[in-house]
């Protein structure tokens, strides 16, 4: 849930201490009054008011292009969305005008904390602490005087016999001054020497070690071969998303929908976090699995492509790294872990077609608008992920449509599934489906996905000669599982038959007329994106 930046207001001023008057010769030191400490605000979101109350709305939202600075901002179509089925999407594609900043509440200024009180800090009392006069001289008339003796008022006396009574009481009173500080300095100087809790550093920060394995050596070593992707149509209109080097060649892995503006005309830049910027153009794209290659012009040649890891081995609770720009802000790392797998997402590319699936990986690592297109890595530093989409409680702020930030939900495409489809781009510049040749609700629902009464643009339900077809599949039969995956609805299965490559072999099972059924097919083939 967005909240406003709030803090706690600072306390009034407490008054002064009353100046004393006659204060006894006798009397101890009082300390001195400390400050009251104020609230410190918390972190700053952007301004969401929940669309009725206690019931926020939940969206999911491309984590891509993050609103360029001095550039277009963000906007795009909200996709359907179910408590069952995949989560429906807000594309940010298209980003629409925002304000050039670079602070987490983007579009809604921060509230200032309560100024203090004119009066405060209050002003010292009249005598400074432990600067009352008297204290020594405490000290020595008590040495003077007899344990349980009477005091009386002695006759007076001459002047000098006075005078003397007060050297002998000025005598007194610094030797037992001497003999205290004396002791104190024997003993701080002792507690010094080894006595002393306290622990210094025998490295300063700059000269330790950090292992490969934690999170800032993977940091150290993914960051160099991270790029932040700016892109930019032909109208002017673009954003911010995230890149990384996927082989020697130059080729960058990346999101669709960070490219999507500077497919056709557009400018595009990488830029690395020592500064150097590239210009490039775009190989290939996806718009059904998002996923993009784009290519450096005039590449480097000590380029260091990131090392690919395996998402099918990945488990539930499996540390995860992150690494993006959300927001604008190049070169950010958050960390996480696994939250579950095999999470059914649909997803906008912004051009206002939920157009995009994937059987997801789930991380609780914080992902932003900005961070799409960016490397999932384990605790070793392999990539397991590109990061995708976030879910979202609200589809704006104050004043319009806004992007969201983090709540703790991002998903990402599995590398096995995003590795092949690079290949395919960087061999022929489009992609290839997996496909069942048949055509499915793409309603939610909790029963399965059904096969429809009627194709797409009035094409026959089931291709004729395709693997349903040749499996004996008809129109309203509901599929409920794909091998051991549960299907609920027609985009998960759409997300699960694309975790294949075309001519593999799956079991489909199904339900027709209350009876179920369970067959094998040899999945099919689809080119492009048409």
């Amino acid at each position: 849930m967005s909240t406003e930046n709030e803090g706690t207001a600072v306390p009034p001023a407490p008054s002064a201490p009353p100046v004393p008057v006659d204060s006894p010769a006798a009397s101890p030191a009082s300390p001195q009054a400390g400050a009251p400490d104020s609230g410190a605000p918390t972190t700053p979101l952007p301004t969401t008011p929940p669309h009725a109350p206690g019931a926020p709305e939940q969206e999911l939202v491309h984590a891509g292009q993050a609103p360029a600075y001095a550039s277009a901002g963000a906007g795009g179509a909200q996709g359907p969305q179910g408590s069952h089925g995949p989560q429906g999407s807000q594309g940010e594609g298209t980003p629409g005008q925002a304000p050039a900043q670079g602070v987490p509440g983007y579009g809604t200024p921060a509230q200032t904390p309560q100024a203090p009180d004119a009066s405060w800090p209050p002003p010292p009392p009249a005598t400074p602490a432990y600067a009352d006069s008297g204290s020594g001289g405490a000290g020595a008339g008590a040495g003077a005087g007899g344990w349980g003796a009477s005091y009386q008022q002695p006759a007076p006396k001459s002047g000098r016999g006075r005078g003397g009574l007060m050297a002998a009481v000025l005598i007194a009173a610094l030797v037992a001054g001497g003999l205290g500080g004396g002791l104190g300095y024997t003993l701080a100087k002792n507690d010094d020497n080894g006595s002393s809790t306290t622990v210094s550093a025998s490295d300063s920060g700059g000269d330790v070690k950090r292992e490969a394995g934690t999170v800032a050596g993977v940091a150290a070593a993914a960051l160099p071969s991270t790029v932040t992707i700016e892109a930019e149509s032909s109208s002017g209109e673009g954003g911010t998303g995230t890149g990384f080097v996927f082989d020697r060649e130059g080729h960058i892995l990346t999101n669709n929908h960070v490219v999507a503006d500077a497919v056709d005309g557009g400018k595009l830049t990488a830029t690395f976090p020592d500064g150097k910027k590239y210009d490039a153009e775009v190989v290939g794209h996806a718009q059904g699995y998002d996923v993009a290659v784009i290519k450096l012009k005039n590449a480097p040649g000590d380029l260091k492509p990131l090392t690919l890891g395996n998402s099918d081995k990945v488990a539930v609770g499996d540390s995860t790294i992150a690494i993006g720009a959300p927001f604008g802000l190049s070169n950010t790392v958050t960390t996480g872990i696994i939250s579950a797998k095999n999470r059914p997402v649909a997803s906008s590319d912004g051009t206002g077609s939920n157009a995009s699936y994937m059987s997801a990986l789930q991380t609780d690592a914080s992902i932003n608008p900005g961070n799409s297109g960016g490397p999932l890595l384990d605790s070793h530093g392999n990539v397991i992920g590109i990061n995708s989409a976030i879910q979202s409680t609200s589809s704006g702020g104050l004043g319009g449509s806004s992007q969201s930030g983090s709540i703790g939900l991002g998903f990402a495409i599995p590398i096995n599934q995003a590795k092949y489809v690079a290949q395919q781009l960087i061999k022929t510049g489009k992609p290839v489906y997996a496909k069942i040749g048949a055509s499915v609700s793409l309603e939610d629902s909790t029963g399965g996905a059904k096969i429809t009464e009627q194709g797409a643009s009035g094409s026959d339900p089931v291709e004729s000669g395709g693997p349903a077809d040749k499996a004996g599949l008809k129109p309203g039969d509901v599929i409920t599982k794909l091998d051991d995956s549960v299907i609920d609805s027609g985009p998960t299965l759409i997300g699960e038959i694309w975790t294949h490559q075309p001519g593999d072999k799956v079991k489909i099972t199904y339900e027709r007329d209350g009876k179920t059924n369970t067959v094998e097919l040899t999945l099919g083939s689809r080119e492009g994106d048409s």
